[in-house]
């Protein structure tokens, strides 16, 4: 948490120092790089704090290892016997309905559990950021693209290596 605060405080004197360009140029990026950085903190701990929480619960569905899913994903090679039977003797109507019942379909639960993550108020809020500061500098006739753009990038790098650095 020390080296989250240390790499927040520096960036932050260093946009300060940026109000001896101009102000508007100071708000630009203060405001940008604001709003992608708390954007991408929020997702990141938002979304870790899903994943502990499921390992905690034991949600985790682990039937296949995890480069057996990826060489693999829709079960081609595995030691399944197939039904060696002639096309005559095939009862088709049963294999897809067979089939389609294998395939996943949304429902209350799949949709609880990709929602826990996306309505987070971790991600939320910093996107009600994002979305207030924008208006907020373009009703005030202080937005300026060239230097708000660029500046959401640098958030996002330093969002990204001050949460590499939390994990750690």
């Amino acid at each position: 948490m020390k080296k989250l605060i240390k790499i927040l405080v520096i960036s932050e004197i260093l946009i300060i120092a940026t109000t001896f360009i101009s102000f508007t140029f100071f708000i630009n990026f203060q405001v940008a790089f604001l709003s992608s950085y708390f954007v991408i903190v929020g997702s990141i701990y938002a979304y870790k704090k899903m994943v502990v929480n499921q390992i905690e619960s034991d949600i985790i569905n682990d039937d296949r290892d995890l480069l057996d899913t990826i060489e693999d994903p829709h079960e081609l090679y595995d030691d399944v016997e197939i039904n060696n039977a002639s096309v005559e003797e095939l009862d088709l109507k049963e294999i897809v309905k067979e089939e389609r019942a294998k395939i996943k379909t949304f429902n209350k639960t799949s949709i609880k559990h990709g929602a826990r993550g996306s309505v987070s108020l971790f991600r939320l809020l910093p996107y009600l950021f994002l979305i207030l500061g924008f208006i907020a500098l373009k009703n005030n006739e202080l937005l300026s693209i060239a230097v708000y753009l660029p500046s959401l990038a640098v958030g996002i790098i330093i969002g990204n290596v001050s949460m590499k650095s939390f994990n750690s």
